[in-house]
């Protein structure tokens, strides 16, 4: 079985994925972002973002109910609908669910989460977690039924309550609990690159290792990204492809070669 990460950016083909998909003779689950749609529309809405950066150097949107509003409307309304109507018009039965749904991806809220500010440390609350467990018999009903699932955030804490989380630590857990062969992560870039700024520094192939040590040497949003990366590597089962999703037969050229394979 297949797992494909749609990345939230606004250059990703969206038809060129769909289009691809209904090739696919394995099922596959689409996990996917809205993090530029999201932007977008609380900006409309006068509602600034907020990036918290841990003590730790890991980066994360602050989420307070008026962020939770927004990622309902942007990642689990309309581009889950979006994706979800290019599935059925290319003939792949989908159906759009968030992690909140049937308690699909079961969360834990964070304690807090430990910031400096103006040579302090703080703990700042918000409503966000990660992700704990995944209600697999759910996923199997579905697929064993013939339809494909299309899953965002928010997820589901211990009280019910709706709560912010990484797609990528979603992805990590999906992974696991389904025994998934292959990941292929659809991005703004041709793969991971040594360089942002530079296009052709692709790095095609990588290692576990390799991702503990690049992770150890970043900070931000992609230090939280490869850390997941090795969350998801680490069984040393599934094969990882993180590849380009801006032009044409994006899946299918992955499958053949491009991007970065990670094992």
């Amino acid at each position: 079985m297949m797992l494909i990460k749609i990345g939230g950016g606004e250059q990703i083909n969206l038809d060129a994925t769909i289009a691809d998909l209904a090739t696919l003779e394995q099922p596959f689950i689409i996990v996917h972002g809205a993090n530029v749609l999201r932007d977008q529309l609380a900006q409309r809405l006068g509602m600034e973002k907020t990036i918290l950066t841990s003590v730790s150097g890991y980066s994360s949107v602050f989420s307070d109910q008026d962020a939770i509003d927004v990622i309902m409307m942007s990642y689990s309304g309309l581009r889950n609908k979006q994706i979800v109507e290019r599935c059925q018009r290319n003939g792949i039965n989908a159906v759009g669910l968030s992690g909140l749904d049937g308690r699909l991806v079961q969360g834990e809220r964070n304690k807090g989460i430990r910031v400096r500010e103006n040579g302090k440390t703080l703990i700042k609350r918000d409503l966000s977690g990660k992700p704990r467990s995944i209600n697999t018999a759910l996923l199997s009903l579905l697929l064993e039924n013939g339809y494909c699932p299309v899953l965002t955030i928010p997820i589901v804490d211990e009280n019910g309550f709706a709560i912010n989380s990484e797609n990528d630590d979603i992805l990590a857990k999906i992974a696991n609990a389904l025994d998934i062969d292959c990941v292929i992560q659809l991005i703004e870039a041709p793969g991971f690159l040594d360089d942002p700024a530079d296009e052709s520094s692709l790095v095609a192939e990588m290692t576990v290792a390799e991702l503990h040590r690049r992770e150890a040497s970043v900070e931000g949003r992609i230090k939280r990204k490869l850390l997941a990366l090795t969350r998801l590597c680490q069984d040393g089962k599934t094969r990882v492809i993180i590849t380009d999703g801006r032009g044409e037969q994006p899946i299918i050229k992955a499958l053949a070669g491009a991007g970065t394979h990670i094992s």
